[in-house]
């Protein structure tokens, strides 16, 4: 293993550990970062280590400033691990390009890093760190790691990189598989409200299938029980913004939650609304067109009048529906910034071809100034902070969620895997900022008809659309409240308080009892 900084700290060591996909490894880079400058505000001497495996080690690396004050406190920890070891292609080490059935093969493969990180904990105890010093945080689906902080005797938090709401739905469905016990198409969850329920459309497939005994509902129901192990857990989120999620949460999983969210970038929290105009270094993408291209082109729009549409690096539509979804944006006359990806069935990588849209949609969208078309990656939150921007197509995923809603950007929803439907419940029925377009990828839902009057509620001026926009600004001045910490004389926000008592934790060898009762 290579460790590039110090292991051995007076205050303690904090050794986190993200599962093997982008969306998880770059919430958890910015907790280290968080958890790092809190601790040095403080002035505490922790040490702070993400461990991953050498390629995920790379991507994290690339996206870090080595001039930063902050970075330079975070070590990088490489776990050895060889994809062919597990039947997978050569360089599969997260789950980016990777299709679905080497997927499953991969989260099954994280299990192989444990011996690796109980090496590592032994190196940091054997430099004098006591074991009740050290704090594991890692990802609720990397649930070994709960036995390994009490093998230890270090203090073992699960951080689960998504919402409270979402993230209790999707442990309960997979724990208890609800949607077998029943033929109808809407069902309860436990751990919610009697009155809720959920739809079987809102689960991937491989939830619908699952049986219990299929690798996917193997691997999660294992590691979510094993994370139940945990001393507590934390999300990436704040109590104002789910209450209900959080009260829940707790309920379900009898262990303290913390909300040290949302993980953001604090030029963007620190924004006034709509200056668009905040730099940062880039996770490791190259961008379709230069930040400075999409930002003058936003600029030439009126306030709050560009949908934003883009489903993710994970994530695309099939062919029909991306001709469907430029059939309905031409019709609404709605100025669009689309971040476009080859459709399903194409290697994302693949050079994009201009039959998947309608006939001269490109040209016409680009000489009217209509629409602006960014191909494979997009710069996101300069996008979103910029005042022309006045919706966002989404799929929910989590990350996307809160860096459109800290910038106050009301959301249609399109989700497509993992806890994004639920997400999308939440964000309709709960905040009052979402509406629905579709559920799945491939679903038949989806038509230029539907696509329009979805984007004219949405961007309408007046009515709901006027509505969501005043709500997701309520639930943006929110997420900046939570993550604020207080100038002199003033309280700081509750996800900093939330933070406090994290490394309350380490510094104070103070420890919750485990509760399984």
């Amino acid at each position: 293993m290579e460790l590039e900084k110090k292991m051995c700290c007076k205050d303690g060591h904090i050794l986190l550990l993200p599962f093997m996909a982008h969306g998880h490894l770059i919430p958890f880079l910015a907790l280290a970062r968080r958890l790092a400058s809190r601790s040095a505000s403080l002035g505490l001497d922790l040490g702070i280590t993400v461990a991953a495996t050498p390629l995920n080690v790379c991507y994290l690396r690339s996206t870090m400033d080595p001039t930063s004050s902050v970075d330079s406190l975070v070590d990088l920890l490489n776990l050895p691990f060889s994809p062919c070891d597990h039947g997978l292609p050569p360089a599969a080490e997260n789950t980016e390009n990777l299709p679905l059935d080497s997927i499953i093969r991969l989260f099954h493969s994280s299990a192989s890093l444990r011996p690796h990180v109980e090496s590592f904990l032994s190196e940091v105890v054997s430099q004098g760190t006591p074991p009740d010093r050290i704090c594991i945080i890692a990802d609720v689906f990397l649930g070994w790691s709960a036995e390994v902080a009490w093998k230890f005797g270090a203090t073992g938090l699960g951080f689960s990189t998504g919402g409270s709401y979402g993230t209790l739905a999707y442990v309960s469905l997979w724990l208890h598989l609800p949607h077998r016990q029943t033929n109808e198409d809407e069902f309860y969850v436990p751990g919610f409200p009697n009155h809720y329920r959920f739809h079987r459309s809102q689960l991937h497939r491989f939830m619908r299938a699952a049986d219990g005994e299929d690798p996917w509902a193997k691997f999660f129901q294992g590691q979510i029980k094993l994370s139940m192990g945990f001393h507590g857990w934390l999300c990436n989120s704040a109590e104002e913004i789910e209450p209900l999620g959080f009260d829940l949460l707790r309920k379900y999983l009898r262990l303290p939650v913390w909300g040290i969210g949302p993980l953001l970038p604090s030029a963007f929290l620190s924004l006034e609304q709509g200056s668009g105009s905040a730099g940062g270094k880039h996770a490791g993408k190259q961008p379709g067109l230069p930040a400075e291209r999409c930002l003058e082109w936003l600029s030439s729009h009126q306030a709050d009048s560009v949908l934003y549409i883009s489903f993710g690096s994970q994530n695309t539509i099939t062919q029909q529906e991306m001709m469907e979804l430029a059939r309905g944006l031409e019709a609404s006359g709605k100025p669009f910034l689309w971040v476009i990806r080859p459709p399903v069935g194409f290697n994302a990588r693949h050079e994009f071809q201009s039959e998947w849209l309608p006939e001269g949609f490109e040209e016409r969208a680009t000489a009217s100034s209509l629409g602006l078309l960014v191909r494979n990656w997009g710069p996101q939150l300069e996008i979103l902070s910029h005042e022309s921007t006045g919706a966002f197509l989404s799929h929910c995923g989590w990350n996307s969620t809160v860096e459109s809603l800290s910038q106050g950007v009301p959301i249609i929803g399109w989700s497509m895997a993992a806890e994004q439907a639920y997400n999308t419940k939440m964000l309709v029925e709960e905040m009052g900022v979402c509406v629905e377009l579709a559920r799945g990828v491939g679903s038949g839902e989806v038509d230029a008809e539907k696509v329009r009057r979805v984007v004219d509620e949405v961007m309408d001026q007046e009515g709901k659309g006027r509505e969501m926009r005043r709500r997701a600004k309520e639930v943006g001045w929110q997420i900046r409240a939570a993550v604020t910490v207080g100038k002199k004389g003033e309280k700081d926000g509750s996800s900093v308080l939330a933070l406090d008592q994290v490394l309350k934790l380490v510094v104070q060898e103070q420890k919750w009892a485990h509760n399984n009762c």
